[in-house]
């Protein structure tokens, strides 16, 4: 008996240590970071917010032992970009598997584009269907299943609204977008649990609601999921690929710059001292016609197009002497 009391005892404790040691992990947000050489299956079953990025990249289910990398690869997905995506949800600094430079922008944005169609095409219109088919036992010339079926839409538009802005690449409407989603959704949901009319005589509209009510907090945490891949992910790389073109642009710039032929030399010194194009022509054996073909030449590589900032051009490239 003593035996069987320690045994117990010893459970007590294990199972003690065990609760405490995931509320840690819960509160500190310490989750699992997903790796290439994962299993794609150990994924989705410990993990289930990944299926809605899986599925979005059209990966069917039935991935068998493969790894992460080994499904990606069949289908065509930067690998690093995905585990950024899984990986993000769930509490994890991005950079921990993805650099944001190493983050392949069209993975990311197919990505999106693809959950966009999802929620606009597919989600919100099955929402909307079974919000009806769990309002029709009642009169739907009552006030509050009409009321219902308006904030339903309203909270819609809302969300059409925000995926509209992303589409414009208007992210400075996030937050804002944000509140409003959120604002539609409880004023719904209050309705519905609030006022919605019990109907005896149809047994199972109380289920048909609670289904779309379960369906509509079920959209708003893959909206969460969503959003999160955005602040994380888009929104820094779209950065980053802004700073970079700003980069390459100016670095073309000043190659271009560069470029100028030993020719467009001579006539940019001719017309730094002021000759015409005829006395430019004679001094350099050439026709009016070919010096003003490399004038045009010249203004377009340096992109100057005033005699006084050819001038600058000259004299920061020692080209003549003050």
């Amino acid at each position: 008996m003593h035996k069987v009391d320690k045994k117990v005892q010893k459970y007590l404790q294990m199972s003690f240590f065990f609760c405490n040691f995931v509320g840690f992990l819960c509160e500190h947000k310490l989750y699992m970071i997903y790796r290439d050489i994962d299993k794609m299956s150990e994924l989705l079953l410990q993990d289930r917010r990944a299926m809605q990025i899986v599925s979005r990249f059209g990966i069917a289910m039935g991935v068998g032992d493969k790894t992460i990398e080994q499904v990606c690869d069949e289908h065509g997905i930067h690998t690093p970009t995905f585990l950024a995506m899984v990986n993000t949800p769930n509490g994890c600094n991005p950079d921990a598997v993805c650099k944001i430079q190493d983050i392949d922008l069209p993975t990311l944005q197919q990505y999106l584009k693809n959950a966009h169609a999802y929620f606009l095409e597919f989600q919100l219109p099955r929402l909307r269907r079974q919000l009806i088919e769990a309002i029709n036992p009642t009169d739907m010339s009552g006030q509050i299943p009409m009321l219902i079926l308006k904030y339903f839409d309203e909270y819609v538009q809302e969300i059409r609204t925000h995926i509209k802005h992303e589409d414009e690449g208007m992210m400075e409407n996030h937050e804002s977008d944000d509140r409003h989603i959120s604002h539609k959704l409880q004023e719904l949901v209050n309705l519905i649990i609030k006022y919605y009319p019990a109907h005896t005589a149809y047994p199972f509209s109380n289920e048909l609601m609670t289904t779309v009510l379960v369906g509509i907090y079920q959209l708003e945490d893959e909206l969460a999921t969503h959003c999160a891949i955005e602040d994380n992910l888009l929104r820094p790389a779209l950065k980053r690929k802004s700073i970079v073109d700003s980069r390459k642009s100016k670095a073309g710039n000043e190659k271009q710059q560069e470029e100028l032929s030993e020719r467009e030399k001579d006539v940019l010194i001719g017309v730094v001292e002021g000759l015409s194009n005829k006395e430019i022509a004679d001094k350099l054996h050439l026709s009016q016609h070919t010096i003003i073909t490399h004038r045009k030449n010249i203004a377009r590589k340096l992109n100057i197009h005033s005699t006084a900032g050819l001038t600058i051009y000259a004299i920061v490239n020692k080209m003549i002497e003050v």
